[in-house]
């Protein structure tokens, strides 16, 4: 017999939609989150946007995931009242030598499915956004921003509602296997140390997740990587209406601009790879925000603007590496019956996140 059926660690928008999806098939779910909120780190420090599915290469996890976890991600926030809105995206070619890559995401979009891409050209999009210096851009309808924490706050009741629980302030120390299931030390908030077992084990836990697996023998977790995304918020009124970004750049999808459902715009983020984890931002970053913003919005006012907020994304490929998939580790890949661990689940994992729960209930049922 074990204390719990399912044990999820992690409860950021991953972890929760998992717990979630596990509990409405009918398990016995208990989250643990060592943090006195949910989502308090990678899942409360984004850009909060839903992304299309453009950037992903065909056949791979994230394209997989993307493209149907962005369509019911709109339906889950029509059906539960969650704030957010269909904005729509451009990405501008700065000049003619960017062209291609606008051209090589177009047809990679079209290859995973995304068949909504319109390529507009220097008149179209002067007449979308008169701003805009570029001389071409692809349109995305289908792009969208999100309230995430009330996202979070849905999922965590949708799990409640069948039955599940989070517990906060329960950070996992250790983890063994043992006859048909596994054990987990949780060390509470006022540091006394109790031991769970359970049946099933899905370590959603962001940066600790290759450390914590790093404890059973066999299941080879990658090595980790931080890297640093600092956002700067401009002062004052936006004059677009749509979300901006610069053709992509190694690590990241360029400084782009994003609008919050107040329409307070903000950018960001930049790639800085670090060594430990620190969210204060730097001013002195803004001299690259202003140069590469000004690429595509040369009419950027001096002086506006002002150091916002920071995310670490968990990255499993370090610098100069090609940028890699998301990786899901179940029974197939490791052997171990009822063990699902999740790697680099940085964007797009909150507009995949439910297509993620999906997955990891399949393949706990197929290693079952």
């Amino acid at each position: 017999m074990h204390d719990i059926e399912t044990l999820v660690i992690g409860a950021g928008v991953i972890g929760l939609a998992i717990a979630r999806a596990l509990a409405m098939r009918g398990r016995e779910v208990m989250v643990l989150e060592r943090h006195g909120l949910i989502g308090s780190e990678t899942s409360a420090r984004n850009s909060e946007v839903i992304h299309a599915g453009i950037y992903y290469r065909p056949g791979s996890l994230k394209a997989k995931l993307c493209l149907p976890g962005k369509n019911q991600l709109y339906a889950f926030c029509a059906e539960n009242g969650i704030a957010h809105k269909r904005l729509g995206k451009l990405i501008v070619a700065s000049n003619d030598s960017q062209i291609p890559e606008l051209e090589r995401l177009h047809r990679q979009a079209q290859d995973t499915g995304l068949d909504d891409l319109v390529f507009y050209d220097r008149r179209k999009l002067a007449e979308l956004e008169p701003e805009l210096d570029g001389v071409g851009a692809l349109w995305s309808p289908s792009t969208g921003i999100i309230d995430s924490h009330g996202y979070m706050l849905a999922l965590q009741g949708g799990l409640e509602a069948h039955g599940g629980q989070v517990v906060l302030n329960a950070d996992v120390s250790c983890i063994e296997r043992i006859q048909h299931g596994y054990a987990v030390q949780v060390r509470t908030q006022g540091g006394d140390e109790t031991p769970l077992t359970c049946r099933e084990l899905i370590i959603s836990a962001g940066h600790s997740a290759p450390g914590l697996m790093a404890e059973i023998e066999g299941v080879n977790p990658p090595k980790s990587y931080l890297a640093k995304g600092n956002y700067f918020k401009l002062q004052g009124k936006a004059p677009f209406s749509h979300l901006i970004y610069p053709a992509p750049e190694p690590g990241g999808l360029g400084i782009h601009l994003t609008l919050d459902l107040q329409r307070q715009a903000r950018f960001g983020p930049d790639v800085e790879w670090a060594d430990d984890i620190n969210y204060d931002v730097d001013p002195a970053r803004s001299d690259r925000f202003y140069k590469a913003i000004r690429s595509y919005w040369p009419g950027l006012p001096d002086d506006s603007l002002i150091p916002d907020y920071s995310g670490i994304r968990p990255k499993i490929a370090g610098p100069g590496e090609p940028a890699a998939d998301f990786r899901i580790d179940g029974p197939e890949a490791h052997g171990l019956e009822g063990l699902v661990a999740l790697y680099g689940m940085e964007s797009p994992g909150l507009t995949s996140s439910l297509a993620i729960g999906d997955e990891v209930v399949k393949r706990l049922d197929a290693g079952a």
